[in-house]
């Protein structure tokens, strides 16, 4: 994977999760001064501490040239905070299971990577699993407190207190229409008059018409229409509308929103804009890679669209289809927490300040060895080296991003531009508000066995929705839909009037 994409992963069909970091683009001197100050501004060489090695687990596949690098990271950390690091890496699809196990049975482990949805964040925090970072925050951690942005650490708490230190990445989740451009070109379609699904029709009813090879609206079988709506538990149907005022707790099958946007998907299915086999279709690569598509919906970042080209080899455009929302998820999607077993924890929270203060140590865990994995073209730009592919780290997951090296090709603005993102983000209204599932563990279990039954038929349109709607609200209330509504609004009601909302 390029570092072009590794930069855009997490979280465009992800999973994609930046930050106000003045303080860390301000220029080297300054990041490293943060480092210093936070951990006393002593050297390995003015201090007569025993050094410590401090264990870190995170995600992503092992790296082949990992111990290369480590024996630079660790000179250099060991000078400035008299510590060395153990970086053991967990692939993507084996982390959570195994995390799971390890920290279950006490494996020595100071540092670890958690989020919305890899070892969960929330569920481990409460069963202990984490140290609780308040003061260590405000002592060793100073130099993260001042630079990302506090949306990041206000967001990410749970139960009034932050167990792990979020990614400085892209702070709000922004959907948008995406397209292929040379359809569009061909065509002389215009997509500024694209604002909901509905406005697709024409557009789609173009293609359909002229060109029988290619998918109108490229669909998978997880995909859900964009609602005016904040999810008590993502992709669950329990929520509270973005512009509510008394917080009620709402199913969403039942309200017209749903109903209204489900009539529409099923339109475009008989119309034959979405591949009869979506509601089992979980990829659609190749239709991406062949440029048999026209439009699709996906998750956005600044200058998404030059990402997306790049990758597809071909041009690929888009609209805005929500707007930028902070939710608890995007805070929540890449982050580092202490382990509640850690030896050293005070030395543990000094590298975290130090990794996303200081520049020249988060390059060199993000892009490795200079004239080895990359070579720089400028001061703040770096070039891939063939050996980058032994050392290919997935950006999203190692901190603060502000602080990385330009890629070949990124407008120098890049940073900025994410700035202006971040700065455009609305708060979610449930952002800060994380669901206590203890007394409700069974019904969710029963109502997730009914939701996998009728959730993707119903929303791809599959299925006529008026009929198919009745039989899964009949069977959710049966699972216990009711009695988790009625839990999430005692806990709403009590965090909003804690928090004066």
């Amino acid at each position: 994977m390029s570092k072009k994409k590794k930069h855009f992963s997490l979280l465009l069909t992800t999973l994609l999760t930046v930050s106000l970091a003045l303080t860390a683009c301000g220029g080297n001197s300054k990041n490293n001064a943060g480092g210093e100050a936070a951990s006393g501004g002593n050297k390995a060489s003015e201090t007569t501490e025993k050094p410590v090695e401090l264990i870190w687990y995170t995600i992503g596949p092992p790296q082949k040239d990992m111990d290369k690098v480590l024996t630079e990271v660790n000179k250099y950390t060991l000078e400035k905070i008299n510590a060395t690091l153990d970086i053991k890496m967990l692939d993507f699809g084996d982390y959570t299971q195994k995390m799971q196990v390890m920290a279950a049975s006490g494996e020595p482990m100071d540092i670890l990577f958690t989020s919305s949805w890899a070892f969960d964040y929330v569920q481990n925090a409460r069963k202990g699993a984490f140290l609780q970072l308040d003061d260590l925050l405000k002592n060793q951690g100073k130099g993260i407190v001042d630079t990302i942005d506090p949306a990041f650490l206000e967001g990410s708490k749970v139960d009034g207190h932050n167990y792990a230190i979020p990614a400085n990445k892209e702070l709000p989740a922004q959907e948008v229409f995406r397209f292929n451009k040379e359809l569009l070109d061909k065509y002389k379609l215009d997509l500024t008059s694209v604002k909901t699904m509905a406005d697709l029709e024409p557009l789609l009813k173009t293609i359909k018409e002229n060109e029988p090879g290619v998918t109108p609206y490229a669909m998978v079988k997880d995909f859900m229409p964009i609602m005016p709506f904040d999810y008590v538990i993502e992709k669950m149907p329990m929520a509270v509308y973005m512009d509510t005022k008394d917080y009620k707790v709402v199913n969403i099958l039942e309200t017209p929103e749903i109903k209204e946007a489900l009539k529409t998907v099923r339109k475009f299915y008989q119309a034959g804009y979405i591949s009869p086999e979506v509601a089992t279709t979980s990829s659609v690569d190749d239709l991406y890679k062949a440029g048999k598509w026209f439009t699709d919906r996906a998750s956005t970042q600044p200058m998404a669209d030059n990402l997306w080209s790049a990758s597809y080899g071909y041009p690929v455009v888009s609209t805005p289809a929500s707007q930028p929302y902070i939710y608890n998820w995007s805070v929540m999607g890449s982050m580092q927490a202490i382990s509640a077993n850690s030896e050293y924890p005070e030395k543990a929270m000094e590298f975290l300040n130090l990794l996303n203060t200081d520049p020249k140590l988060r390059n060199m865990i993000d892009s490795g060895i200079e004239g080895v994995h990359y070579e720089k073209i400028s001061d703040n730009m770096i070039k891939n080296l063939p050996d980058a592919k032994n050392y290919d780290m997935p950006t999203f997951s190692l901190g603060n991003i502000m602080i990385n090296y330009l890629n070949e090709g990124d407008p120098e603005n890049k940073w900025e531009e994410f700035k202006k993102f971040n700065d455009a983000g609305i708060n979610a209204p449930l952002l800060g508000f994380n669901f206590d599932t203890s007394k409700v563990t069974n019904e969710i279990a029963a109502v997730q066995n009914v939701k996998e039954e009728f959730w993707a038929p119903l929303m791809t349109g599959s299925v006529e929705s008026e009929e198919y709607l009745t039989k899964a609200n009949e069977k959710l209330k049966a699972a216990g839909l009711d009695k988790i509504i009625a839990e999430a609004q005692t806990q709403i009601d009590a965090w909003k009037a804690a928090n004066n909302k």
